[in-house]
């Protein structure tokens, strides 16, 4: 899950997801929906996963209640451990806990 557009590194996450796919054809697969009636799913674009791209580049978090594919936590581990993207702020605040403090 991206940082909420407000929060730090928000901008930076949209703007990461530009250089990778922009104008490119994007195909989602849903895994679910959420209470607010969002789709929750995978992106791949240009044979490339999408969510597992942001996720390496330190851009998303790996969001417990829908992952399923667990490779996930390990890219999130590598991006954390080497402080890469929002992994570089000391104590990066996820979006779900963002939304509740806002």
């Amino acid at each position: 899950m991206a940082p909420e557009k407000r929060q730090p590194f928000g901008n930076r996450a949209r703007q990461s997801l530009g250089e990778l796919y922009h104008e490119k054809r994007a195909e989602v697969r849903v895994v679910d929906v959420d209470r607010y009636k969002r789709v929750v799913g995978r992106v791949t674009c240009a044979g490339v996963d999408a969510n597992a791209a942001q996720v390496r580049r330190g851009m998303a978090w790996v969001y417990d209640r829908y992952v399923k594919d667990k490779m996930l936590y390990r890219l999130q581990d590598e991006a954390r451990g080497v402080g890469r993207g929002l992994w570089a702020d000391r104590d990066p605040i996820p979006p779900w806990d963002w939304r509740k403090r806002s």
